[in-house]
């Protein structure tokens, strides 16, 4: 096939023992999926997660053992941070039931929703699309990906992150108001999903502002530590 110009190689993240990378196709994103979290972005708690979409190459994919540089976003003055575990399908579909969603999963990582938290407001102020706020240029960090076979017992796995070593967000996973297969069986319903997806599962409460030079460490019980510097 001929192109106009050659296209940009495929967004990837590395893979954990392996010498191959993963290829992303979409990234889908779950908004306010753990309930302290929703009520302190002025929610009850109670309300189903949202879901949007970041660009694939808003992927910023961290090697083990390295620390990514993430540049400080135009047009804000309120950066956030999102530490939320990262489910990576190894095959697609649609209308997934709830109890072979997990056979989907290629490994799970450790991932950042960053968000340029002045903008998304004034978009709810307007009832108009998070994009500004949530798609931008490196809004959404990422550290390798673990596969399944090597991951632990996430039931009862704790995710975290520090920001320039003191805590900042802390929650078991338990505590995803909707689980990984409910997650990815309400998004097939919505989108035909396919290997290469990766979907960013929620945060939970603590979020806020980062600014130059600050370091974000991000951890999830059994998973490689992502590690990120404002730039």
């Amino acid at each position: 096939m001929r192109y106009t110009f050659p296209p940009p190689p495929p967004a990837s993240v590395p893979v954990v023992g392996a010498g191959s990378r993963f290829p992303i196709h979409r990234i889908y994103c779950v908004g306010r999926n753990y309930a302290e979290h929703a009520k302190e972005m002025g929610q009850s708690g109670s309300e189903p997660p949202v879901f949007f979409l970041k660009p694939a190459d808003a992927a910023l994919a961290v090697e083990a053992g390295a620390t990514g540089e993430l540049p400080y976003p135009a047009l804000t003055r309120e950066l956030h941070h999102e530490i939320e575990l990262v489910v990576a399908l190894g095959q697609g579909g649609r209308d997934i039931a709830p109890a072979e969603a997990l056979q989907h999963v290629f490994g799970y990582a450790v991932g950042l929703d960053m968000t340029r938290r002045d903008l998304q407001a004034q978009m709810k102020e307007r009832r108009g699309p998070w994009d500004i706020g949530k798609a931008f240029d490196h809004a959404a960090p990422i550290g390798p990906i673990t596969p399944v076979a090597q991951v632990g017992d996430l039931a009862s796995a704790e995710i975290s992150l520090l920001v320039n070593g003191e805590l900042r967000q802390h929650s078991p996973l338990s505590q995803m108001i909707w689980s990984v297969s409910q997650v990815i069986a309400h998004l097939s319903t919505a989108w035909t999903l396919a290997a290469g997806d990766l979907i960013y599962t929620g945060t939970p409460a603590g979020v806020a502002a980062v600014g130059p030079g600050d370091l974000l460490e991000g951890r999830v019980t059994g998973l490689e530590t992502l590690r990120v510097r404002v730039a």
